[in-house]
């Protein structure tokens, strides 16, 4: 994603990763033929290439790709279309090499200790790093696609109350966007399964991806001393030429990108089209946004929550998901949730919707220049209306698939039921 030349204000732009699964066609098993695909885009062996306004890159294992907004837009909405468009494309270039694509956070029976191929092209120093220090051929490293939620922001005040906002919000994400309830050809009794991967993959230097939620921090000069120099200081003697040594090493579920003045949110699994996966992000960021606005709570009051406190709620909501059942009472009250009752996660994210999309009700901004360049907060588009009723009504992804397969899906079950997830991907429609 290209850097803007001035840094954007707030809610200004916005930008979108999503990361696709190569599967042969006929068994659906991984397929690690990306470098043949962007070959055959590019006409020489690339680790980008630039399809008008979406871009293709590689990532760290030869059987996935990733689609990309090439430079930030001031909205959400048109761009499941123009990601839609880029998909038709690439399926083009994966027909003859007897591939497709699948969506969802997880492939649910890659054996990635056998099956993993690496990216041995540009920038493999950095995935044979990665693996050295981490061994990527593993679930949460080999096995797992996500959306990356990019927003700007411009100066330490804005970094900060975007900052505390995004801590907030992380827990309840995987309630929204759980996708990945089947891993080795079982159901776990996880929801998000990419996520309960992914908060355990650099358990050999725990600070690289600390509690996954963030550390309460909300200036640059703090974040860089208390978890970039953290992470940088406890890699040193793994990685004495500092090849990790950037920004990008940190894996919390959202990271600072002061190379293009953005938080990336890392939480949401990938959903099984991009309208639904714009949907999911349209909600997040207009959930982000209302919290930057003190709709409901200050920013003072934002910024004292523990990381602990979050990281527990995170850890319940990436099990249960939309069922997960929210006992922090002054936690839902952040959300403008009140009364004494425990609510479910699901009915956190009902109400949101319903303020920001369902409703009439109109983000009020909160402190004089709290919102940058961001003068229009409000209701989302009406683009979203209809995939986030599915989602409501009948839970994330995750559930409806489970309702698919069942408690104990053979092989061709579970192939019956992916299948069908790849042709929603094929359709850009939603998994009912």
């Amino acid at each position: 994603m290209s850097v803007p030349e001035v840094p954007l204000h707030l809610f200004a732009g916005f930008g979108i990763e999503l990361e696709y699964m190569l599967v042969d066609a006929r068994t659906l098993a991984v397929l690690p033929v990306a470098d043949a695909v962007l070959r055959a885009a590019a006409g020489s062996t690339v680790a980008d290439f630039e399809d008008g306004e979406i871009g293709w890159s590689n990532e760290l294992v030869l059987h996935l790709l990733e689609l990309k907004t090439r430079r930030p837009g001031p909205r959400l909405e048109g761009l499941p279309a123009l990601f839609q468009r880029s998909l038709g494309r690439m399926r083009e270039l994966l027909a003859p090499l007897g591939g497709r694509l699948m969506p969802t956070g997880m492939h649910p029976w890659m054996d990635p200790t056998r099956e993993t191929q690496l990216w041995p092209h540009e920038g493999t120093e950095i995935y044979q790093t990665f693996d050295r220090l981490f061994d990527c051929r593993r679930h949460g490293w080999a096995n797992l696609q996500s959306v990356h939620l990019n927003l700007p922001f411009a100066g330490d005040e804005e970094f900060g109350r975007l900052h505390a906002a995004i801590r907030l919000v992380l827990p309840l994400l995987p309630a929204l966007a759980a996708s990945s309830p089947v891993v080795d050809g079982r159901v776990t009794g996880i929801l998000d399964n990419r996520l309960e991967f992914y908060r355990s993959n650099a358990t050999r230097v725990p600070s690289v991806a600390g509690r996954v939620v963030p550390e309460p921090v909300y200036t640059r000069a703090e974040y860089e001393s208390r978890i970039l120099e953290r992470i940088y200081r406890d890699m040193a003697p793994l990685d004495t030429e500092g090849v990790l040594r950037d920004e990008w090493a940190n894996a919390r579920g959202a990271i600072a990108r002061f190379e293009r003045s953005a938080f990336e949110i890392r939480i949401l699994d990938m959903q099984e089209c991009p309208l639904a996966d714009l949907a999911t992000a349209a909600l997040a960021s207009a959930t982000v946004r209302a919290l930057v606005d003190e709709r409901w709570a200050d920013w003072e009051e934002q910024k004292r929550w523990p990381t602990e406190r979050l990281a527990a709620l995170l850890r319940a909501v990436v099990r249960d998901g939309e069922r997960t059942l929210l006992g922090e009472h002054a936690y839902l009250e952040v959300f403008g949730v009140r009364g004494d009752r425990d609510r479910h996660a699901g009915e956190v994210w009902q109400h949101l919707a319903e303020s920001l999309l369902f409703g009439t009700a109109q983000c009020t901004p909160g402190a004089a220049g709290a919102s940058g360049a961001a003068a229009e907060a409000g209701a989302l588009g009406s683009e979203w209306r209809r995939p986030l009723e599915i989602i409501l009504e009948r839970g994330p992804l995750a559930r409806r698939i489970l309702e698919a397969v069942g408690a104990r899906p053979d092989r061709e079950r579970l192939s019956s039921v992916y299948r069908r997830l790849c042709d929603c991907l094929d359709a850009g429609t939603l998994f009912e």
